[in-house]
């Protein structure tokens, strides 16, 4: 098993291990390591807005270079911007520097391949052996600030831009008025600047990013906060992004929070009514609710659930062949134009649906009936096997047995954190919070902190 990789990368608190000087460095120095074999000796390396950024971004660099890799930084930049740019201007990989969605005391390295593809768990695993074998070795002096090439975000831009007037054509946004909460990340610059680009009136809201308030009750974590500002606003429709913009939610002009599951069911419309849906499949994950393959099964689309996980979203769409994969919390996959979630590419091809269709958001995601659900997280001191805790099997059973096939329950451990998370669908609110509860309560008496 991995110990340093998780769903999303290395993930933890700047400064501690696994994110200490020392072992940032010797990743730095294993993944020039494994680029050994390639042609290409230059990586590129982004990060999104917090304080610690700049330090671990000079840090990785330093033990890249010492494996002979060129480094080239494209400063503040989205997730899959760097994907994107990876994949396209012939680098041997891409490194960001972000946690996502955590708070600004976490940081986190996610790698991306030549393809611009999340490294597969067999090649995180090489990669984390050679840094434990380094393990001990510090930074040299050739640790030093980065200076970033502003280009290389403009022409990710222009990539998205260019994408979008395809289907939508010159200033198809003009007229739409767009609330567009930035979570004082990574996408606090160009996220306003293309969909003005194309048009929009744009109402930028926690677009300051101070080093410390990333994700501080803005952006996808909080998307009743966009929900509210929209109708304050009277504005058309909002967007909402992550810290690094791999993901994003939606608000309706009546102040409805769309999520992943909305975006998938319209965009599966959209792609099948053009012939693009390849063989009617959407892969979701097993947080997806229910109410969407209800809601896709009405429309004679087969849904697929995966782990959860974007990287292993795209997997399963590479295993069926399915165009189109998401997750609840906002990670669409449209794998004919990107190999990873892109928050500010879904928002922009929903918004080529609204205009299309000539409908608001509100109408377009009407049909689709959530069945009540709940997440709840419960902080663990360790992350052993769930089928080795018998007391907590046992409250997993008995809520089974007590929704009989008119719910459905999830239990997992976080990828990126101590937590395990315990959702629980029902036709009721009562049966719904109970078993939650019940398992979450089982929990905290085996393991919780």
């Amino acid at each position: 098993m991995r110990q340093l990789f998780g769903t999303d990368g290395i993930r933890g608190v700047a400064g501690e291990f696994p994110l200490d000087a020392a072992t940032v460095f010797a990743a730095g120095a294993a993944l020039a390591h494994a680029l050994l074999p390639q042609s290409a000796r230059r990586v590129l390396l982004g990060m999104d807005t917090r304080e610690s950024g700049p330090r671990l971004a000079a840090q990785l660099a330093a033990g890249l270079r010492l494996g002979g890799i060129e480094v080239v930084f494209a400063g503040v930049a989205p997730t899959p911007a760097v994907s994107y740019l990876a994949r396209t201007h012939g680098f041997a990989a891409g490194v960001v520097i972000s946690a996502s969605h955590n708070p600004w005391r976490d940081n986190g390295i996610k790698i991306f391949g030549s393809d611009g593809y999340k490294l597969a768990d067999r090649a995180e695993l090489d990669i984390e052996k050679e840094i434990f074998a380094r393990a001990g070795n510090s930074p040299t002096g050739d640790v030093v600030p980065l200076h970033a090439e502003e280009k290389l975000l403009s022409d990710y831009a222009d990539w998205l831009a260019k994408e979008i007037l395809l289907r939508g054509g010159e200033n198809f946004l003009r007229g739409m008025r767009l609330v567009v909460d930035c979570a004082n990340g990574a996408a606090f610059r160009v996220g306003p600047q293309v969909l003005e680009s194309l048009g929009a009136t744009v109402i930028a809201t926690h677009s300051s990013p101070n080093g410390r308030n990333i994700n501080d009750n803005c952006g996808a974590l909080h998307p009743e906060v966009v929900a509210a500002e929209v109708v304050a606003q009277k504005a058309d429709l909002g967007i909402t992004f992550d810290g690094d913009a791999d993901r994003v939610m939606l608000a309706t002009a009546e102040g409805k929070v769309v999520n992943g599951d909305g975006v998938l069911l319209l965009a599966a419309e959209a792609l099948r009514a053009e012939g693009q849906l390849r063989g009617d499949t959407v892969v979701a994950t097993t947080m997806s609710n229910m109410g969407l393959e209800i809601a896709l099964a009405h429309r004679g689309i087969k849904m697929l659930r995966a782990p959860v996980g974007d990287k292993y979203v795209l997997e399963e769409m590479q295993k069926s062949g399915a165009v189109l994969g998401g997750e609840q919390s906002g990670h669409i996959i449209f794998s004919d134009r990107s190999p990873t979630g892109d928050g500010l590419l879904t928002a922009l091809a929903v918004l080529c649906i609204v205009h299309d269709s000539g409908k608001p958001l509100a109408e377009l995601v009407s049909d689709l009936k959530t069945f009540p659900q709940t997440i709840v997280n419960v902080r663990v001191r360790e992350k052993v096997p769930l089928e080795s805790l018998p007391e907590v099997q046992a409250a997993i059973r008995n809520a089974e047995t007590e929704l009989a096939g008119k719910g459905r329950i999830n239990v997992r451990y976080s990828g990126t954190e101590k937590l395990a998370r315990v959702m629980v669908e029902a036709e009721s609110e009562d049966a719904m919070q109970q078993n939650a509860n019940a398992i979450a309560n089982a929990l905290r008496e085996a393991i919780g902190e």
